[in-house]
């Protein structure tokens, strides 16, 4: 199961520890959902999810200031005998000595957060959820081009990171080159990121390892990207046809996600790089409703249409 650490979630999020003596070392994340305890502050724990992270907002806390202090200490008591990975305190609100007192006691971490309580939710939720995804690595080279996320795969030494240095030059983002990180954030968006040991880096054979960012800028870089289009770098086969209008779309699966994959044949002459940007153009043009390969066959249909029409 896919977990993350609480210090890189405190680290993430700008949290402020109200508990330093409980050491969170060990202590893992592993669900993207939260849940504010406010039913658990009223004695119902029946299907509380203590593997959550829990919140406490303005509404929960003028509860617990209302409670007497035996009350306090009764449904505190019951609320950290579960193994919570954490509690935190959102619009910088401070719990009451009782409930600091018992949280020590248990070793339950209690964090604050100067955010409200729908933007710190909000945030953590969407981190949370990129970072405990379903993940699998994928040889290939992803590339922001024109805002589309276009994944480049192929054999080695075929040329994908050639293209990508030249769609770089020409004012793209890379995001990964070699090996790609897909994340499955929905049943419709996977994200690709860059393995943290070659972040930035590319290969260039005969050349070696170029850092990106170093050459052409914080611009040029960029550290996660929706995969929207697969381009498939294959070597040139005469024998084999190719499709040369596109009426129908290929589609390759990442994580039981399809994504709309081209299969590029290679040979010299051919600027990938062109092909690349007018494939990711294609693909945005597609997604706002524009197919021209359905406009071609409807112009065809038509002029098929007249001639009949006239005979």
């Amino acid at each position: 199961m896919a977990s993350i650490s609480l210090r890189k979630v405190i680290e993430k999020m700008k949290l402020e520890n109200l508990t330093p003596n409980v050491d969170i070392t060990g202590i893992r994340i592993t669900q993207s959902d939260i849940n504010r305890p406010a039913l658990q502050m009223t004695g119902y724990f029946e299907h509380f999810d203590s593997a959550r992270l829990q919140v406490i907002g303005f509404v929960e806390y003028t509860y617990m200031e209302r409670l007497d202090d035996a009350r306090k200490r009764e449904v505190y008591e019951e609320l950290m005998t579960y193994d919570i990975p954490c509690i935190v305190f959102c619009r910088e609100l401070l719990p009451d000595p009782i409930f600091l007192e018992v949280a020590n006691a248990q070793r339950i971490p209690v964090l604050s957060t100067k955010a409200s309580t729908s933007a710190f939710t909000a945030e953590i939720i969407r981190w949370l959820n990129v970072k405990l995804a379903p993940c699998i690595s994928v040889h290939g080279v992803l590339v922001d081009v024109y805002g589309e996320g276009v994944l480049i795969t192929g054999e080695s030494g075929i040329g994908k990171s050639e293209a990508a240095l030249e769609l770089i030059k020409r004012g793209h983002r890379l995001v990964t080159d070699d090996v790609v990180e897909l994340r499955k954030v929905s049943d419709e968006t996977l994200v690709g990121s860059a393995p943290d040991i070659t972040k930035h880096f590319i290969e260039l054979r005969g050349i070696g390892i170029v850092d990106v960012k170093a050459l052409f800028g914080t611009m040029a870089v960029k550290d996660t990207q929706q995969v929207d289009l697969v381009i498939r770098l294959e070597d040139w086969d005469k024998d084999k046809e190719y499709d040369r209008i596109g009426l129908e779309e290929n589609y390759i699966e990442y994580l039981g996600n399809r994504v709309v994959c081209h299969n590029i044949p290679v040979r010299p002459g051919r600027n990938l790089a062109l092909i690349c940007e007018s494939a990711a153009i294609n693909h945005r043009q597609k997604k706002m409703g524009y197919n021209a390969a359905q406009e071609l066959y409807a112009r065809v249909q038509n002029s098929l249409a007249r001639r009949r029409d006239d005979d």
